[in-house]
């Protein structure tokens, strides 16, 4: 009994102990904790390398089918640059070429698609339980390529407002901002001549439709008719090459982008007229310039032409913005292409389709529209906003994307101004902005700058 009592105190004795757990515990817990932390780093690794591989991949997918869009490469040639952009940015960014793959590439003619999987062998940090000491990580990316061609209308203020006064030059910025556009945009006919043409519209209380004029625009004589005769011919003499609205029946504006040699009925001589575009007799009461100098230019790729135009500019005049906002639309309806072909003005508009071509409208101002000839002239204003508002809408209904510039608008107006432009420009998107609200001439040239680059995207876009 003495025996088993001392036995007895023993093992309590030794489960008392503490002094040797620690050794054992850790003994236990530091190879699960040595595995924990290999696990951290392996996932972290791996994490990381595929993040790298796919933006690699991302960057050289989207810039091959952006040559593709702009004409670089052919479909065809797809494979050897989306590898070597892949290459090239994976040694740049995270891993050696020799361990970067391209595994598949698919060029999707009909939905126009660039599709591209590749692989990257990645040296573990930690093997565990035997696995490889090597990792191959994949990944796919996929971007969409366009054939489509781009059709720019830039309508641009040349008004009084604009004029250069003390170290403010308005109208020198604008020149500045309009042919960096031009620059910008033509950019895109390097490897596809055609690709890319511009439009200008300078306004001021007119638009000078230039060479258009002689067949499309009818001059109002004082206390005469608004509407053109029947077998109207062009005159062999012109005052000049203003043009204000398009009129109905009753006076008011015809917001329409028919073809001016289109056929309309006259209710009062119960005969068909031409639907030309008016020269409103009260654009003689102007005090300014009636119409720009600068005259419109239909699409073209010119760019000397373009630039030499905006180079031209003189700032006079009050602002038809709506009239100028016509003529905007006219630029790109292919209603006015055999009138615009028969002044030897260019092709003209191509005809509408929105898996082949994409057509702009960028409206810029730096005031209130304050000049409308069609109605009332007591409501010159009321009307041009109105007016200019429905055109918008007209061309948005058309398919046409509509971007506006206010330009240091003054604070008297900048409330009505801002509201017209913002009715005017097409929705904004999560990536695309619409309206922009420059105050100063560098923010003029970036407001350029960025529908350039959105104009680019959108035509990419079906």
């Amino acid at each position: 009994m003495a025996t088993k009592s001392v036995f007895q105190r023993a093992l309590r004795r030794f489960g008392r102990d503490r002094r040797g757990n620690y050794a054992m515990m850790t003994a236990v817990l530091a190879p699960m904790l040595l595995v924990g932390v290999g696990y951290g780093l392996n996932v972290a690794q791996i994490s990381t390398a595929r993040s790298n591989l796919l933006a690699a991949l991302d960057s050289a997918v989207t810039s091959t089918a952006r040559d593709i869009s702009i004409g670089v490469i052919k479909p065809e040639n797809a494979e050897p640059m989306i590898e070597a952009f892949l290459v090239a940015n994976g040694r740049r960014a995270f891993s050696e070429g020799d361990r970067i793959k391209l595994d598949e590439v698919v060029v999707d003619r009909f939905r126009k698609t660039v599709m591209a999987k590749a692989s990257v062998r990645v040296d573990m940090v930690f093997p565990l339980f035997g696995a490889s000491n090597k990792q191959v990580l994949r990944t796919e990316s996929a971007a969409m390529y366009s054939d489509r061609k781009i059709e720019v209308a830039m309508m641009l203020d040349v008004t009084g407002s604009m004029r250069k006064s003390g170290k403010t030059d308005k109208i020198g910025d604008l020149k500045n901002a309009a042919t960096i556009a031009v620059e910008a945009l033509l950019s895109g006919n390097k490897y596809s001549p055609d690709r890319i043409r511009v439009a200008l519209v300078p306004y001021a209380a007119s638009v000078n439709a230039g060479a258009l004029a002689k067949a499309t625009v009818f001059i109002e004589e004082k206390n005469g008719p608004n509407l053109p005769p029947t077998g109207w011919t062009p005159p062999s003499k012109r005052k000049d090459n203003c043009a204000t609205e398009r009129k109905m029946e009753n006076g008011t504006a015809d917001l329409s982008d028919d073809a001016p040699d289109s056929e309309r009925w006259n209710s009062q001589t119960k005969k068909y007229y031409k639907a030309l575009v008016n020269r409103d007799e009260r654009l003689d009461n102007e005090t300014t310039t009636k119409c720009p100098a600068a005259a419109v230019v239909p699409l073209t790729t010119d760019e000397a032409k373009l630039k030499n135009e905006i180079a031209s500019f003189v700032a006079d005049g009050n602002t038809g913005g709506s009239i100028a906002t016509q003529w905007t639309y006219y630029m790109l309806s292919p209603n006015w292409r055999n009138a615009i072909t028969a002044a030897g003005l260019g092709a003209g508009p191509a005809d509408p389709d929105p898996d082949k071509l994409a057509k702009i409208a960028i409206l810029m101002t730096d005031g209130e529209y304050n000049r409308a000839y069609a109605g009332s002239s007591s409501n010159m204003t009321t009307n041009a906003q109105n007016n200019a508002k429905n055109l918008c809408a007209r061309m948005k209904a058309d398919g046409i994307e509509v971007f506006t510039i206010g330009f240091a608008l003054p604070a008297s107006q900048s409330a009505a101004s801002r509201t017209t432009l913002k009715n005017c420009a097409s929705p904004d998107t999560p990536l695309t902005k619409h309206f922009y609200d420059a105050a100063t001439g560098e923010e003029l040239k970036k407001a350029f700058q960025d529908i350039v680059r959105n104009i680019e995207r959108l035509a990419l876009i079906r």
